[in-house]
């Protein structure tokens, strides 16, 4: 975890705390006289008084409230196996995703596998060939570390107009989870790597294979065999009961329900690397093995799709994130990007995980477009559409990170516009 504090979180002046303070009080007083409406819920939805009555007894598996709703999203598909679903942004706190709620991207659905009979092969370049059932994985030295998976296609509706009606829409494709398993160097290091060998190709057991190439010397980095997603096994939907984690590589490296890995000299310019996944430029030619997933940002509240109740002071909070490390700043304007304020920085501020901003904000009523933009410890900022489109034009598909704009109206509506 980055242990030095970002310059945004500094202390804020006593006078600046104390207006602050007087701001939220008017807010508070607000929210606990409708917090008295509120919650005079109907008896035949729940009791007036619970302490009335008895609760319901333990069981065998947690769930959430029944007056929770928050779903994800469905990415229309012409077929129910090549399907994607989306995280609701809007609706969640901090930076863990619940395992429910991470988004699914699949190519030929959802595979039933039984982890006592799967198997991992492990073979090609190397001295000694593997084959590991999911126990004896489980028995090798492990990790936990937090990081998020982006699907190279989050918010590519966006690049030629504003599409989406809601976060959810437009960056939906991303999630967070504490991902717990074995580092694959850890193996690859007692099989012995040969000389020749440069690539890896992972491959998974749905009805698709799907298949990537990543170079060896990712491999040997910071790959890890998950078989543990927020301190449970993985969901089928994540790959159980075996998958890759990438750390800050574009979500289809991260092999789900992984079954092989052979050791190449060249990639394998599978379909995945060829006619999918690959960066249209403005001249016709595309980029192949664009794996990294820029720095990024969006403000998830106030976001298109939400309307605010009237002028006063709000908290303006989203989530930012990089593929190449932490987030070191995430500066947000109110007026469409002519002057930035510095957001602080919500702690825990993990290595390519989802970092929470948060910025306090006072609306006057008046129209107004709010951004912001993320700086990760590279140096790297994030830039506007009109900056990449000018590299890649407007037809392009993948890996788009630009600064995404929302307009909030005079009634309080907000929109998904283009800055």
């Amino acid at each position: 975890m980055n242990t030095q504090r970002p310059d945004s979180t500094r202390r804020v002046g006593r006078r600046t705390f104390l207006t602050q303070g007087a701001a939220w009080g008017v807010v508070l007083a607000a929210g606990a006289a409708a917090d008295r409406t509120s919650h005079e819920v109907s008896p035949t939805l729940a009791p007036s008084d619970s302490t009335k009555v008895l609760g319901r007894s333990v069981r065998p598996y947690g769930s959430r409230s029944r007056f929770e709703t928050a779903a994800r999203g469905q990415v229309p598909s012409p077929t129910g196996e090549s399907s994607a679903s989306l995280t609701p942004l809007q609706h969640l706190y901090g930076i863990i995703t619940p395992s429910e709620l991470h988004f699914e991207r699949h190519h030929a659905g959802v595979p039933e596998i039984d982890p006592a009979r799967h198997r991992l092969l492990i073979h090609g370049l190397v001295r000694r060939r593997l084959v590991l059932t999911l126990a004896e994985i489980q028995r090798l030295p492990s990790v936990s570390r937090v990081h998020m998976i982006e699907c190279s296609g989050n918010s590519s509706t966006e690049w030629a107009r504003p599409t989406m009606p809601d976060v959810e829409g437009t960056h939906g494709m991303t999630s967070c989870s504490e991902w717990t398993g074995v580092l694959l160097a850890t193996i690859l290091g007692d099989l012995g790597v040969e000389r020749g060998a440069q690539w890896v190709v992972a491959e998974g057991a749905d009805g698709a294979a799907m298949t990537r190439s990543l170079p060896i010397e990712k491999c040997l980095d910071d790959v890890i065999l998950a078989y543990g997603q927020n301190g449970e096994a993985l969901r089928p939907e994540q790959g159980y009961p075996l998958r890759l984690m990438v750390p800050g590589w574009e979500g289809s490296t991260h092999v789900k329900w992984l079954r092989r890995l052979k050791l190449v000299a060249e990639p394998y310019q599978t379909r995945e690397e060829t006619s999918k996944y690959t960066d249209l430029m403005s001249d016709g030619t595309a980029r192949q093995f664009t794996f990294v997933m820029e720095a990024k940002s969006v403000i998830t509240y106030p976001s298109a799709g939400l309307r605010l109740p009237g002028q006063g002071v709000y908290e303006i909070a989203g989530l930012a994130w990089s593929g190449r490390g932490y987030v070191r700043r995430v500066e947000v304007s109110t007026d469409g990007g002519r002057t930035w304020r510095d957001a602080r920085l919500q702690e825990p501020i993990h290595r390519i995980a989802h970092t929470r901003f948060r910025l306090p904000w006072t609306w006057d009523g008046r129209e107004c477009t709010l951004q912001s933009r993320c700086t990760d410890d590279t140096g790297y900022v994030q830039p506007s559409i009109a900056d990449l489109a000018r590299i890649r034009g407007v037809h392009s598909l993948n890996h788009l990170n630009a600064i995404q704009s929302w307009k909030v109206t005079a009634p309080g509506v907000v929109l998904n516009v283009r800055g």
